[in-house]
């Protein structure tokens, strides 16, 4: 038996109960904060109603937070799945892939939300770096930030591939300018601006650089096909 490593454990669940119980109070306190405009487009959303509830960012916040506890079932299942498959690090992966997908889509979806002269007014489009940072306000900057944070901070934990910080400033990058193209080419009414690429692409690097101690290497990517997660005996 592994001394080292029975000591070990506890510990690390320990930190694992406390990470899970700061994140519940963090989303706890922003919920809080936020209550009385997310409140307005309850109505409309718990009726199932278009219009003022997914073409709003009020719906769509408040939408994300309902769909929260079913994130997590679907992350406790997967994990459960690769655990019985004997997959190593079945937690870490799972919710990975279920965290890019649930903190990175509604943020997308707002971004693409049109603008009041959506299809009348001409696509606009600003090249000139920093610009428009000086126009976006605190607010303006906060949530471009986090439009790739999720992705950013969950993408290398998921794929070795990815574990890096150049890699991942050109995936935030990339993927910001798919979105201010097609908002041009939509004719959205917003303005696709290398300022909003810049910004998202920071967002995706300083979330990825707050996860690097759980970052997938290509060491541990070919471990694990090689050396299925051990079975403990009853």
């Amino acid at each position: 038996m592994n001394h080292d490593a029975a000591l070990s454990a506890p510990p690390r669940r320990a930190r694992r109960i406390v990470l899970l119980g700061l994140a519940i109070l963090g989303i706890a306190g922003a919920v809080f904060v936020v209550r009385r405009p997310l409140m307005m487009s309850a109505p409309r959303c718990m009726a199932g109603r278009w219009h003022g509830c997914f073409d709003t960012f009020n719906g769509v916040v408040l939408m994300t937070l309902v769909a929260l506890p079913l994130a997590v079932l679907v992350a406790w299942a997967s994990a459960c799945r690769r655990r019985a498959a004997g997959v190593s690090s079945a937690w870490r992966l799972s919710l990975a892939e279920v965290g890019m997908v649930h903190g990175t889509v509604p943020f997308v979806w707002m971004t693409m939300m049109p603008g009041g002269g959506a299809g009348v007014v001409p696509a606009r489009v600003s090249l000139v770096p920093l610009r428009d940072l000086v126009t976006m306000g605190p607010l303006g900057i906060v949530g471009n930030l986090l439009v790739f944070a999720s992705l950013g901070f969950f993408a290398p934990m998921r794929f070795a591939a990815l574990a890096s910080v150049p890699r991942i400033l050109a995936l935030g990058a990339g993927c910001s300018a798919l979105v201010e193209t097609a908002q041009y080419v939509l004719r959205l009414d917003r303005v696709s601006s290398v300022d909003d690429v810049l910004v998202n692409a920071t967002g995706a690097v300083l979330a990825a650089l707050a996860s690097r101690r759980w970052w997938r290497t290509e060491a541990q990517a070919s471990s694990e096909r090689s050396h299925p997660a051990p079975t403990t005996a009853g």
